[in-house]
């Protein structure tokens, strides 16, 4: 007698049973939008427009804004004023529709260090305003520039992380239970660096456009990198099963803390590069010290795990690669007109791989008694905490 269980054979393949309630959704909404909402009745009051810019560039008696329809409704521009006075304009001459973007050139001759505000007036009299605190020529994008960006994703990325890898050689002298301290300590730094991501992605999804989102990227991105990040330390263990300490080798650890601190600079290089691109990033020593002071202490985030192994110069200097050759790859992607949606993205894929490696990191705090918050690790994390904003306090953006 077979099992009650068993599947009875259909007359149709499953993925077509599967298919056929999606394909009928489909028609009857492309039935609804061909009748044009039928039972609705007719539309009152008036459009629903908004206009989200999303990049400023400024050129010798140009302003140019690049918006998108971030409403329901196609938005035509009508007028445009810059600090109440109107202006001539070309560009959105036709209707933006829905998600499209349009690029508007005001011909104003703007007087450098001068604050300006742009008011767009649709054809239906909506009104949307843009500020500029500060009018900056745009720098040009040639090769020059994109070598500088490179020059600063360096400077403040690799060349401090490498610094700080060369304090391997003092943990490693370091009896077992204050490396215990110097692990709650590269906690405490991630922590912080993740809270700092989640409030940078949450600041930028505010200034673009909300229809993709906004602030849910952020949660979106953390949730991704999380995820992924989850399934490359398990690919991890299984290839190292046998170094397993605690759970996780040292040396997965060091790698799974340089990809989530490289995701973070990768937002960190995007927020600098876009900064500059608009003439809001003040170039100077004060500006490179202090993120070398604030990165060099992720250095000694990574090669803590492998205190008590011997690492190749080789493996570090790829560790230090990944974690700090993105903040180049970031300032690139800023200066090239990343949109504020894909910042927020990325700034909450960079706190989402740093979340998981907190999770990693987390059983390695555990004293012989089992516990994990004991008064030497929470001293640890707070001081990790305390370094970051301290040095934080140095970088303006």
């Amino acid at each position: 007698m077979e099992s009650a269980t068993a599947t009875r054979p259909g007359p149709l393949p499953a993925w077509v049973a599967a298919l056929v309630p999606l394909l009928l959704v489909v028609a009857a909404v492309a039935a609804f939008a061909a009748l044009d909402g039928p039972g609705l009745g007719e539309r009152r009051g008036p459009p629903a427009e908004e206009l989200a810019v999303e990049r400023t560039v400024l050129r010798p008696g140009v302003i140019e804004l690049t918006v998108r329809n971030d409403g329901p409704d196609a938005v035509r521009v009508a007028q445009a004023q810059v600090n109440d006075a109107f202006a001539q304009f070309s560009g959105a001459e036709e209707p933006i529709g829905r998600l499209a973007t349009a690029t508007v050139r005001l011909r104003v001759p703007w007087i450098e260090g001068e604050a300006y505000e742009v008011a767009l007036l649709t054809s239906s009299g909506g009104t949307i305003t843009h500020e500029i605190p500060v009018a900056v020529e745009t720098p040009a994008k040639d090769l020059s520039f994109f070598a500088l960006m490179a020059l600063l994703g360096v400077y403040v990325g690799v060349i401090p992380i490498a610094l700080g890898m060369l304090w391997l050689p003092w943990v490693r002298r370091m009896p077992p239970g204050w490396l215990r301290v110097v692990m709650a300590l590269t906690v405490g730094l991630l922590a912080f660096l993740a809270i700092d991501a989640t409030l940078e992605g949450l600041e930028l999804a505010g200034e673009g456009s909300q229809a993709f989102g906004g602030a849910t990227l952020v949660f979106v991105g953390a949730a991704v990198s999380f995820l992924l990040l989850s399934g490359v330390s398990a690919w991890l263990a299984r290839r190292r099963a046998a170094a397993r300490r605690e759970g996780t080798a040292g040396a997965e650890l060091a790698l799974l803390i340089a990809i989530g601190i490289g995701l973070h600079n990768l937002g960190e290089g995007v927020a600098i590069g876009s900064a500059y691109a608009v003439g809001a990033l003040a170039l100077g020593a004060f500006l490179v010290i202090g993120f070398a002071l604030h990165n060099t202490t992720e250095g000694l985030a990574i090669v803590a795990p492998v205190a008590e192994a011997n690492p190749s110069l080789r493996r570090l200097a790829i560790l230090g690669l990944v974690a700090g050759a993105p903040a180049v790859a970031g300032a690139w992607l800023g200066a090239a007109a990343v949109t504020p949606a894909a910042g927020a993205f990325l700034f909450g894929f960079g706190a989402g791989a740093i979340a998981q490696v907190i999770v990693q990191l987390a059983p390695t705090l555990r004293d012989r008694a089992g516990r994990t918050l004991d008064p030497a690790t929470v001293g640890g994390l707070l001081a990790g905490m305390a370094i970051m904003f301290a040095t934080g306090l140095l970088v303006s953006i």
